[in-house]
């Protein structure tokens, strides 16, 4: 008798239990027919069995029994297998391991991907987080009923092809924390299960697709999540907390340098990254716990724009590669955007403003032209903030102090958007803890930062019932005990690359973010934490190594870290080699290794599938992945419409023969065609948004590059008072270009910079607006500090609205121009 037929049921079959089931490590065993897989919680009180079919030579059948044991009935049942199958070899012991990552088929078998050895790296509330040290690719069929295709060479290239994704390095998960998700959706969003699977930052959701539409759930399966994690234990004032910094890689659009530039048609950019700032106070256990976060966002330009991967140029063109007259686009990403963190949305673009040949001058005119054609069709509140501050330029000035200036730009953001603080019980339970109702919920994963109301009642109510649900009858007697905050809104900071300049500026902003962070938690006195504290220093190494780390996941190479350096001491000589070398790994990397560490990606995501009679993957172009090999009709393509053939750029800008386009002349019924979920819906607190169903846009064929004629626009002064103060490159504009422009969001940052720096590369044949050179403005001097009330981080004022309170946080000596743009958003240029 096999007793393989049927798992056996216990007659006194216990119901699940009411708590999730988290289980955490696991027995496989083999027989001819059947993988068997024991699954134990961490208190092993609760045991499961899964039975994997090993006859069928090309399906997946997977059955898990419904029913649980405990140790003793778990070692009787395999007993029970294993004398069954003596005829056949009886049940075999293969290995331990610690979760599924997913299954794979190429062209012959499937094959289960397993964690074999497990590292921790940190913890969350009591919930460890994981990185992978060891795994493995089993072949699911027994080598009796394999066919042929699993022993050919296109197999067992495909094989070697997905073995290249390195999931020991830079992969994380955890059995009870939904790490892909911010700390705030995490207390806000009672979500679970296998929706959170297909949210953005979950990079092994195709692999897991087919067991969890089998199990109907994710009790055998990690989801894993690829980008950075650094927790430290740091003190001050002596008091001990711990200081987490968490960067997620998003899988939509994902790829290498040169091979996933700008955006797709669904609105997905190129290296998208959210990073989370994490503080957890340490308490002794059983006593409420203080904690806070903060996110800010990177990605490439929402553009359509390419480079060619070019073995003798260095430097490749950059080629806007489609028209999108109304920037379709573009406003799909920026719906994201406000659908993950809510309004306002704060775009800090660190770009050249002068070259002397025009190539991020370029994509800077047609950024601006996209903030101006969205921010039209939006409500004055719920604008786009578009703040323009050339790093290159300041940082090659040896009197400009860059970190601290864009700490004034970190300042400005956060007074707006705020941080997220609460307290909780010390075993954080994140599962049923607090009602999402007043938070925006995100079918793609997003952060659920944004405040589905303003009624300052429903406020009272979360904060009454977080701090019920965190503190109890006691904070109820402490009226000193701080009220929730939330975050609402983002920064979103970019450059070319999204890499090295923009890891400087997302430190800064941290740095800042941490001020407030410890403020909230009553570990300082003040918000500001001065760039020599030891603090600001242990931050800074956390930076540099996430940017080291996503550097070379997106552009094979560290990150160019001379700002950091310097700021160190660190001899000149030694900054400089080591800056040549990285720009040479990273050439080497972009010309040699890119191809097949894209072809890689796209297995491993599920972006190309294998099929018996089509093309392999390394014959195709990479703008061919995604019309052929598609196993499932209906597979949702994140990448695929956006891929084109790249024009091949003989070191010329190829322009437009068409007359520039002023944004004046484009109707406005117009702006939204093809559009269903306008970011003026959101902005009235629409609960639709960007989803996979959202309309394609219409693919130009033409691959000819080109670029907008930015129209002239006059200045405004916008410190009043200040015209006798005047230096050669601290420029300062507010676009009066007509009514329709005044829409628009612009601030060109160079009022942050105090001292006369001039452009120090020829501005031959600029492709960025022509602006007018009057009202040449020195910003004054002001401390970064701000106090948590400053910073907009408490609910105070609560009678007023809240644009009334972002102005009246603005310092006294500022205009009333620069005050609107914090609160409101109007078009500045530094």
């Amino acid at each position: 008798m096999n007793s393989e037929k049927e798992l056996p049921n216990r007659v006194d079959q216990e119901p699940e239990p009411a708590s999730p089931c988290f289980l955490q490590k696991f027995k496989l065993y083999e027989t001819r027919s059947n993988f068997y897989m024991i699954g134990r919680d961490k208190s092993r009180t609760l045991w499961k069995v899964l039975k994997i079919d090993r006859l069928d030579p090309s399906e997946l059948n997977i059955l898990e029994d419904s029913a649980t044991y405990t140790d003793i009935e778990c070692y009787d049942l395999l007993k029970r297998i294993h004398e069954g199958n003596k005829s056949m070899g009886g049940l075999k012991f293969i290995t331990i391991c610690y979760g599924i990552i997913g299954f794979v088929k190429f062209l012959g078998p499937y094959y289960m991907l397993i964690i074999t050895k497990r590292r921790k790296i940190g913890a969350i509330c009591g919930h460890t987080i994981y990185g992978i040290s060891k795994s493995e690719m089993i072949p699911v069929p027994n080598s009796s009923v394999r066919s042929k295709l699993a022993y050919s060479r296109n197999e067992n290239r495909y094989k070697k092809l997905l073995c290249t994704v390195d999931l020991t390095r830079d992969f994380f998960f955890s059995y009870s924390y939904n790490i892909m998700c911010s700390l705030q959706k995490n207390l806000c969003d009672s979500k679970t299960g296998p929706f959170l699977y297909e949210t953005m930052f979950v990079w092994n959701e195709y692999l897991t697709r087919g067991i969890r539409n089998c199990l109907k759930n994710t009790h055998w399966t990690v989801a894993l999540v690829y980008g950075f994690f650094k927790q430290v234990n740091l003190s001050v004032s002596g008091r001990d907390f711990k200081l987490t910094v968490i960067a997620r890689r998003s899988r939509h659009f994902a790829g290498t340098r040169y091979l996933k530039r700008g955006i797709n048609e669904k609105g997905s950019v190129a290296n998208d990254v959210e990073t989370e700032q994490v503080v957890i106070e340490d308490a002794p256990e059983g006593c409420p716990v203080q904690i806070s976060s903060v996110v800010q966002n990177r990605g490439s330009i929402p553009l359509f724009w390419s480079q060619e991967t070019s073995r003798i140029n260095i430097k490749p063109d950059i080629i806007l590669s489609r028209k999108d007259k109304n920037y379709e686009a573009t406003r799909l990403h920026f719906e994201n955007l406000v659908k993950r963190y809510g309004n306002p949305i704060i775009i800090l673009n660190l770009i050249k403003t002068c070259e002397k040949k025009p190539r991020e001058t370029i994509l800077r005119a047609e950024f601006a032209n996209a903030i101006r054609s969205i921010n039209r069709s939006l409500s004055k509140e719920s604008r786009l903030r578009f703040l323009h501050w050339d790093l290159h330029k300041h940082a090659r000035s040896k009197t400009t102090n860059v970190l601290a200036h864009l700490g004034k730009v970190a300042t400005y953001a956060l007074s707006l958007t705020g941080i997220f603080y609460c307290r909780v019980t010390s075993n954080l339970t994140l599962e049923g803890s607090y009602h999402g109702s007043w938070f925006e919920k995100s079918d793609d994963g997003g952060d659920g930062f944004s405040h589905c109301s303003s009624k300052d009642e429903d406020l009272d109510s979360v904060e009454t019932e977080i701090s019920n649900a965190s503190g109890g009858d006691d904070m109820n007697k402490n009226h000193n005990v701080k009220p929730p905050m939330f975050q609402k809104g983002v920064l979103r900071t970019n450059c070319i690359d999204c890499l090295d300049r923009t890891n400087v500026a997302q430190y800064a902003y941290g740095l800042v973010a941490l001020g407030q962070q410890m403020y909230a938690l009553g570990f300082i006195e003040s918000s500001d934490i001065d760039l020599d504290n030891p603090l600001a220093e242990d931050l800074m190494r956390i930076y540099e190594a996430m940017g080291d780390t996503l550097a070379l996941q997106y552009g094979g190479s560290a990150a160019h870290n001379k700002i950091f350096s310097e700021k160190r001491g660190q001899w000149k000589a030694a900054t400089q080699s080591q800056e040549l070398l990285r720009t040479l790994q990273r050439y080497f990397s972009n010309a040699y290794v890119d191809a097949e560490k894209q072809d890689a990606i796209n297995v491993f995501l599920g972006h190309f599938q294998p099929l018996q009679g089509k093309p392999a993957l390394w014959e195709l172009d990479s703008y061919q992945h995604y019309h052929v090999g598609r196993r499932n009709p209906n597979f949702s393509d994140d990448n695929g419409s956006s891929f084109m053939k790249r024009s091949l750029s003989d070191g010329n800008i190829i322009c437009e023969s068409e007359p520039p386009i002023c944004e004046s002349e484009l109707p406005m019924e117009n702006m939204d065609v093809g559009h269903n979920q306008p970011l003026s819906d959101i902005s009235r607190g629409s609960s639709k948004g960007i989803s996979e169903s959202a309309p394609a846009i219409s693919t130009c064929e033409s691959a000819i590059s080109y670029h907008r004629i930015t129209p002239p626009m006059p200045s405004k002064q916008l410190f009043d008072g200040m015209q006798d103060q005047c230096l050669n490159s601290d420029h300062i504009y507010y676009d009066e270009h007509d009514d329709d422009c005044n829409f628009s969001n612009f601030l060109d940052a160079d009022w942050l910079s105090s001292s006369g720096n001039s452009c120090e590369e020829e501005m031959s044949a600029r492709s960025i607006a022509s602006l007018s050179s009057e009202n040449l403005v020195n910003a004054p001097k002001f401390e970064t500090s701000t106090s948590a009330s400053e910073s907009g981080s408490t609910k105070k004022g609560r009678g007023q609205s809240e644009s009334d309170l972002a102005c009246d946080n603005m310092p006294p000596e500022y205009s009333n121009s620069f005050m609107n743009w914090v609160a409101h958003g109007e078009l500045l240029f530094l």
